[in-house]
């Protein structure tokens, strides 16, 4: 079986708190380079907890209607983890290998080192149909993608991968590990282990000892375990590759089908963009759709969308706008969708209110103190919420704009620093 270079490219120092404790790169390099070692290796529970985001959306009235979505997110233990990642570059090579042997590489987009981010793949997206001028674009996402993967399907593309009839068993228990996944809520945990979820470290250099796991995670009756046969938890370091391998067959017929008739595929995960003669829209949608079938997931008739993109007097124009990987493209601007717009002024009003909050608390404290008020800490909240901060969702929004060449993406951003003042100023 093939092994990688040993490299620290598959290492990351993990510190976060788990059922074991963390160990450095020598040991985690014996470890996952022991056919043996990992054969027989006990994986941990994985602890879950839940990330809650608000969707956006306006009906026909203009009204914004605001539903909540869920997405379960797991973390491995330590040793645990740096096995799934030593095994994850192991695949990944071959994966790599494999997209290059059918034309794939400009295809599938997400979880692969490109050094592109979604601004990148949705300019590319909008690039290709203004040169292809006259065009439609199918749309299409999978319903509960990481939930629903068939482990029999995965088995076997993971065996093709490897050019093997069965899984060597150093390969098959991580396969087993990440499909007959087991998990402990990590608010139950943290409570019956009287873990602070602010602090939960304090001192600690793992969650509980052997005896304590033992006796309260397990004879307590926190570890759920999946026993569908189908399901792969969000989180792992393989997790991720793991969903690009499950689709590889799926990548091939769609590539071959398109490049017949002319058009282009794009996936993003569970996100999927052709770009195809109009004439064929409707029969690449049914395509795809028996192709999905054959990997036992669905597709979510919400997020299907069926563009057409034609010239008006030299301007290319769609029937309907077309949503991409977080931008609108009408066929000749691209845009940020106003749920983001929306969002982000949510988060901002609630940070700004939450540091006056604070600000109020505190000075209440120094009066009593007989000591001067201090001012609104602002620097904090433009980096937040502003252009002048490194990392946020306005400098995302210039990031785009420049990308993009788009003066629509600019003046939607224009107003974000007055309000952001406005709000400074309530």
């Amino acid at each position: 079986m093939p092994k990688v270079t040993p490299s620290s490219e598959w290492f990351r120092s993990r510190s976060y708190l788990h059922f074991d404790q963390p160990i450095g790169e020598k040991k985690a390099l014996k470890l996952v380079t022991s056919f043996k070692r990992v054969k027989e290796h006990s994986f941990y529970p994985l602890i879950s907890y839940e990330v809650t985001s608000k969707k956006l959306k306006k009906d026909a009235s203009g009204k914004l209607n605001v539903t909540l979505k869920e997405r379960p997110i797991a973390y491995s233990a330590h040793k645990d983890g740096h096995i799934y990642a030593y095994y994850a570059q192991i695949l990944s090579k071959l994966y790599e290998e494999q997209l290059l042997k059918y034309g794939l590489e400009g295809c599938v987009l997400a979880f692969r080192s490109l050094g592109k981010s979604n601004i990148d793949f949705a300019h590319e997206a909008f690039t290709q149909i203004k040169e292809s001028g006259e065009c439609s674009a199918v749309a299409l996402d999978f319903s509960k993608f990481f939930d629903t993967l068939d482990h029999s399907i995965l088995k076997q593309s993971w065996c093709s991968l490897l050019d093997v009839q069965r899984l060597p068993d150093d390969h098959f228990n991580v396969f087993k590990s990440i499909t007959k996944f087991s998990k402990v809520d990590r608010t139950q945990l943290y409570k019956k282990m009287s873990i602070s979820i602010n602090n939960p470290k304090n001192g600690r250099i793992k969650v509980c000892k052997a005896k304590d796991f033992r006796e309260l995670v397990r004879g307590g009756g926190l570890i759920f375990t999946n026993k569908n046969n189908y399901g792969i938890p969000q989180g792992s370091p393989i997790s991720a590759l793991l969903s690009n391998i499950y689709m590889l067959e799926f990548d091939k017929a769609m590539k071959t089908y398109v490049d017949i008739h002319g058009g282009y595929y794009y996936r993003y995960c569970d996100d999927m963009l052709f770009i195809v003669p109009t004439a064929l829209k409707k029969k690449v949608a049914g395509f795809a759709a028996k192709e999905v079938k054959k990997l036992k997931v669905a597709l979510n008739p919400d997020k299907t969308e069926l563009r057409t993109f034609r010239k008006v007097a030299n301007v290319l124009s769609s029937d309907q706008p077309l949503q991409y990987l977080g931008f609108i493209f009408d066929g000749e601007n691209a845009f940020i969708r106003s749920s983001s717009l929306a969002r982000y002024s949510e988060k901002m009003r609630r940070g700004v209110n939450l540091a006056k909050q604070t600000m109020n608390k505190y000075n209440n404290i120094r009066s009593g103190l007989k000591l001067d008020e201090k001012d609104l800490y602002k620097k904090k909240l433009y980096s937040r919420y502003t252009h002048l901060g490194g990392r946020n969702f306005v400098t995302y929004g210039l990031r785009a704009a420049r990308k993009m060449d788009s003066k629509s993406i600019r003046k939607q951003l224009k107003p974000l620093w007055r309000r952001f003042h406005e709000e400074m100023q309530k």
